[in-house]
């Protein structure tokens, strides 16, 4: 059901905004639910006022508390005799600023309370832990008890009983980037930062969502916790859809999904503008608390909690998977070290061709063909490869790279070499198993020579072995070939898809992977 968001403006004697639910949700008998805070954060100022939450947000400047004037103004506009509720985040711009118009409101006849929120649990022991994103959790326990008719005294109880119980941790990996501000190269990734980019309780470096996600559960102590959770993933602004997902799994994984009796997210509850990182907020799962999140409400920027369901069982794929076995190798192990050498001369070349990619394609290339050699080279150390049967040794390079190298160059060269293994199979030459691979590649891949691809660097090559020439010669031909791709425009692969002149002059990465590593090889 798509929610709408129904607002009012009120400019203030100032000229500043204040955020206020639409005239026909108002109720003066209902005790009004007001919040608000810096810019920077705004799914927690408009997209949480509807039935069932907020009342009214009051936004500051960036990273900024509410002027005391904006504060004053959104209790008089949405307040009647039932009296509201400031949930204020624990930081001094924010407890001054909504104290002080909580003083004057009651002056003036209101029936004012406020409830803190500090879950910040970067800094144990700390004395005023700031207010996170477990402030929305609060906002939303207060709010249904405002919308069930309870009294102020009873709402501003749930609240406190909420914020009494939520902790919060964040990570990025890096600060935000204020608008007209340069950059900060100087900070990178952070454990325990706040929502106004303050750094973090410590620098960390982070290898893996996995290890992001690590690090965030063992602050929150989660394990140490009796009962079952509450847990809340949110985006501090920067985080793709894809990332998200990751984390999400990555939480319910590690914390496990019998320990989570509710899960929130992944959610843009309290951004810190478009910082890349994320924050977590866990609750215990009391049963008033859970009743309260699962109210309906109208506020369009809240996520429904969800049960979490253990993983779908999984059914063996019916071709197991067969045992490496060991392999013999060829005489003298020649054919087994001219392998080795190229697979090294691989590896050395990586960072070059990842600075050919960037040109044309994502700047990987060269990683690519690392990982494809790096599995032939733990394989070979391994003894499970070989080339007594070249047949059969060229067949298992073919599974490595196509389970263990990745990307469109995996495939296509687990393509030339499955092809080469079948025509060996049948006694025939190297030659002659080069060509049909070339063959393979060209029909499935559907480039073709001058196509600024690796049949530019293969197909001279296998011209020269045709003709009865040697390995070197072949190699040479190759280095030829390779160095041709940057005289015309790619046609083929993901180079062909951008405009002629980022590829100009470029050699393509492929050809010249594929042209080094003959080289290589044919020097042993």
């Amino acid at each position: 059901m798509t929610q709408t968001l129904e607002l009012e403006e009120l400019e203030t004697s100032e000229g500043t905004t204040v955020l206020v639910g639409a005239a026909s949700q108002r109720d003066p008998s209902r005790v009004a639910v007001i919040s608000g805070g810096g810019s920077g954060h705004e799914p927690a100022h408009a997209g949480f006022i509807g039935e069932g939450m907020l009342d009214a947000a009051i936004p500051g400047e960036i990273f900024s508390s509410p002027s005391v004037t904006a504060v004053l103004e959104g209790i008089r506009h949405v307040s009647g005799p039932a009296g509201c509720l400031l949930v204020i985040k624990n930081y001094t711009g924010d407890r001054l600023n909504f104290g002080l118009a909580a003083e004057r409101a009651r002056q003036e006849g209101y029936e004012v309370e406020t409830v803190l929120v500090a879950d910040d649990v970067a800094l144990p022991g700390f004395e005023q832990p700031r207010g996170l994103a477990g402030t929305i959790l609060v906002h939303k326990v207060a709010g249904a008890a405002a919308w069930t008719g309870k009294s102020l005294t009873e709402v501003a109880d749930a609240a406190r009983q909420a914020a009494g119980s939520i902790r919060t941790i964040g990570v990025a990996l890096g600060p935000a980037q204020l608008p007209g501000d340069a950059p900060d190269l100087e900070r990178g990734a952070e454990l325990g930062l706040g929502i106004h980019n303050e750094p973090g309780a410590k620098t960390i470096s982070i290898d893996s969502a996995a290890d992001a996600v690590a690090r965030v559960i063992e602050s929150l102590e989660i394990a140490a916790e009796p009962q079952k959770m509450v847990i809340m993933l949110n985006d501090l602004g920067g985080c793709s859809a894809q990332e998200s997902l990751v984390l999400t799994h990555e939480l319910i994984r590690q914390i496990g999904p019998s320990r989570i009796a509710r899960f929130i997210g992944p959610v843009r509850a309290m951004t810190s503008l478009g910082m890349q990182g994320f924050s977590v907020t866990a609750m215990p799962a009391e049963d008033a608390l859970v009743t309260a999140l699962e109210r309906p409400t109208t506020a369009p920027a809240w996520m429904a909690p969800k049960r979490v369901k253990e993983s779908p069982r999984r059914t063996k794929s019916r071709n197991k998977k067969q045992p490496d076995t060991p392999m013999e190798v060829s005489a003298g192990n020649q054919i087994e070290e001219r392998v080795r050498q190229g697979c090294l001369t691989l590896i050395e070349l990586k960072a070059v061709l990842d600075d050919l990619d960037r040109s044309t394609g994502d700047g990987d290339a060269g990683t690519t063909f690392r990982a494809g050699a790096e599995a032939i080279l733990a394989d070979l150390d391994a003894g499970t490869l070989g080339f007594a049967d070249p047949a059969a040794g060229m067949n298992r390079v073919a599974t490595i790279l196509e389970t263990r190298m990745g990307g469109s160059s995996g495939v296509l060269l687990a393509i030339l070499t499955t092809a080469m293994s079948e025509v060996l199979a049948r006694d025939a030459n190297w030659a002659d198993a080069l060509g049909a691979g070339l063959n393979a590649m060209m029909h499935h891949g559907g480039a073709e020579e001058g196509h600024s691809t690796m049949v530019d660097a293969i197909a001279p090559a296998f011209r020269v072995l045709d003709a009865g020439g040697s390995l070197v010669e072949a190699a040479r031909e190759a280095e030829s070939g390779a160095r041709g791709t940057a005289e015309f425009a790619a046609r083929s692969g993901r180079a062909a898809y951008v405009p002629d002149a980022a590829s100009s002059g470029v050699e393509d990465p492929g050809a010249k992977a594929v042209a080094a590593l003959l080289t290589a090889i044919s020097r042993n």
